[in-house]
């Protein structure tokens, strides 16, 4: 008998010091990454950092690959190798590349390993003793690259490079056969309602909110039932059905498990989940939002909390192809531009509902005008030996800028220009700022006024022209100090906010400013005390040796 859609539960641990899983897609094991990968990787890397700073409780990140299916038996076939030996190469490819970008990874899953696959045979269990599960004849146009059945509405008649018709998918221009076997079936078509409440009640839970209307759609669209297994006869590389031997596990079944299995399913699993954020490509959306939230609940379990999509990267407009010779390699891209600068450009300008382009002249004019002119610039001017020969963090001096303009007070002496208090409130309202775009998936938007408080410090520098100061004459020292000082606590607070996207820099600028490793979280993250009348705790410290060049400029490649 069938069991109906149970109702949602949602995780009991929520506010502060609750458990968060961030996770990116397992990559697929039959080619190298590149980029695009790399940038799901660095999306959810800069949450975890972001979060571990924020002391907002324990958090991990989980990625790893996907290594069973069709296509790497066949790209096996084709390199005149097992697929065991492939998935261990590339594996160790996805490995090394994320470890070079920095990616800080508590969890890496290979769906070949055996903990996954008892898990992947649990959760078949589950949806079979649900009822959710049945054996039925199917037909369809399949795609072998994206392991999928596709209907008619997104298909397309081509030629292939013989000159015969045939049909392709509309989205990915791969070719598709037709296919008739029996397989095991799971009952789609009987959670539309359960979905469209769990979307209703968790406006959130799809973000953006462009891809969260875009599901809503597809519930509206026909919802047939999904072909879970594949007969055996033609896919040996894979997880056997449990009690049917002539029968493998569909991939993608077997790949989202691992969203299970890493946090211990079938024991252990409630203390992290449904507390999961999910990072994916908009690519495999409609897997992770219409696909595995009812998997989930057919199996007695509910959805993840969020699901973050983001979208693809062109190369100079043109969509990444190994046909085109244009795909981007992550191993060059970090010996080219350092992991830093690798790190910046993508976060920076790479905007999760719409498509990016990548150019190698684009990389060069960012990370040099904002990483090494305007804030390595900044840094090197305000420290130097010239301009600071104590190597000191100087003092701030309140007549020089007084609380409140023109107060009497200030008696006259007060320095600070118009411009110069919008900067200060505009620094002050950065971390709030930055913090609602991590919370919001904007990671862009919080660089983007990042690199426009930096902009703006850089004009307050060079608009009173500490250099010109005569350092004898008492006033003229404490306005100079005062300069000095408002300059490292913005140059302070922009190294706290960016250590989730640019670690290194971040750290070899807040040890030039000799802020400790107990200094440098977020909570409670003060900026220029002393105009509020407080102690700075930095205040005639001694700066921390001189690091050198904060970011050396990259040259044309």
């Amino acid at each position: 008998p069938r069991r109906l859609p149970r109702p949602l539960r949602r995780a009991a641990a929520t506010g502060p010091g609750r458990r968060l899983l961030l996770s990116t897609p397992i990559f697929y094991a039959n080619g190298p990454p590149h980029i695009g990968h790399l940038y799901s990787a660095l999306l959810a890397d800069a949450l975890l950092r972001h979060r571990r700073l924020r002391a907002a409780g324990p958090a991990r990140l989980c990625t790893g690959t996907d290594e069973h299916g069709l296509k790497i038996q066949q790209a096996a076939a084709a390199a005149g190798t097992s697929p065991a030996e492939l998935c261990e190469r590339v594996s160790g490819l996805f490995r090394q590349a994320l470890t070079q970008a920095g990616v800080a990874y508590t969890d890496f899953t290979r769906t070949s390993e055996p903990r996954h696959q008892r898990a992947v045979r649990h959760f078949w269990g589950a949806l079979r003793d649900g009822g959710a599960l049945y054996k039925g004849s199917y037909e369809g146009w399949y795609c072998t690259p994206e392991e999928s059945f596709l209907p008619e509405s997104q298909l397309a008649e081509r030629t292939d490079a013989q000159g015969r018709p045939c049909k392709v998918s509309v989205e990915t221009g791969h070719e598709v056969h037709w296919t008739k076997e029996e397989n095991y079936m799971f009952r789609l078509s009987a959670f539309r309602d359960p979905l469209q409440n769990w979307l209703r009640d968790n406006p959130r839970a799809i973000f953006p909110d462009p891809f969260y209307q875009c599901v809503l759609r597809w519930l509206d669209e026909d919802l047939p039932d999904l072909s879970v297994s594949r007969e055996r006869s033609r896919l040996q590389w894979g997880i056997p059905v449990p009690s049917d031997p002539t029968q493998t596990i569909y991939v993608w079944v077997d790949a989202l498990v691992n969203y299970l299995s890493v946090v211990g399913y079938p024991e252990s699993h409630g203390a992290w989940w449904p507390a999961v954020h999910h990072v994916v490509g908009k690519d495999i959306l409609k897997f992770h939002a219409l696909y595995w939230p009812a998997l989930l609940l057919a199996a007695g379990l509910d959805p993840p909390e969020r699901i973050l999509v983001h979208s693809h990267w062109t190369v100079r407009g043109q969509k990444m192809s190994k046909s085109l010779g244009n795909v981007v390699d992550p191993t060059v891209c970090v010996g080219q531009y350092g992991v830093d600068g690798f790190r910046y450009f993508l976060l920076r300008q790479g905007v999760p509902e719409r498509d990016c382009d990548y150019y190698d002249e684009k990389v060069v004019k960012l990370v040099n005008s904002e990483l090494a002119d305007a804030l390595g610039g900044l840094l090197n001017r305000s420290t130097a030996p010239s301009i600071n020969p104590s190597n000191t963090y100087p003092r701030f001096s309140e007549p020089c800028f007084p609380k409140v303009p023109d107060s009497r007070e200030a008696k006259g002496t007060g320095r600070a220009s118009a411009e110069d208090y919008e900067l200060v409130a505009a620094v002050a309202s950065l971390p709030a700022q930055v913090d609602s775009y991590f919370e919001s998936f904007q990671i862009y938007k919080a660089l983007e006024c990042i690199a426009q408080c930096v902009r703006q410090t850089n004009g307050f520098f060079q608009r009173h022209r500490p250099w010109k100061l005569d350092r004898r004459d008492t006033a003229e020292q404490l306005w100079l100090d005062t300069i000095l000082h408002v300059t490292l606590e913005c140059l302070r607070l922009y190294g706290t906010l960016l250590q989730p996207v640019v670690p290194h820099v971040a750290d070899k600028l807040l040890s030039r400013l000799a802020v400790g490793p107990a200094e440098r979280g977020l909570s409670g993250l003060a900026f220029l005390a002393r105009f509020d009348g407080k102690p700075c705790p930095f205040e005639g410290r001694q700066l921390g040796p001189d690091t050198g060049i904060l970011f050396h400029r990259l040259g044309k490649s």
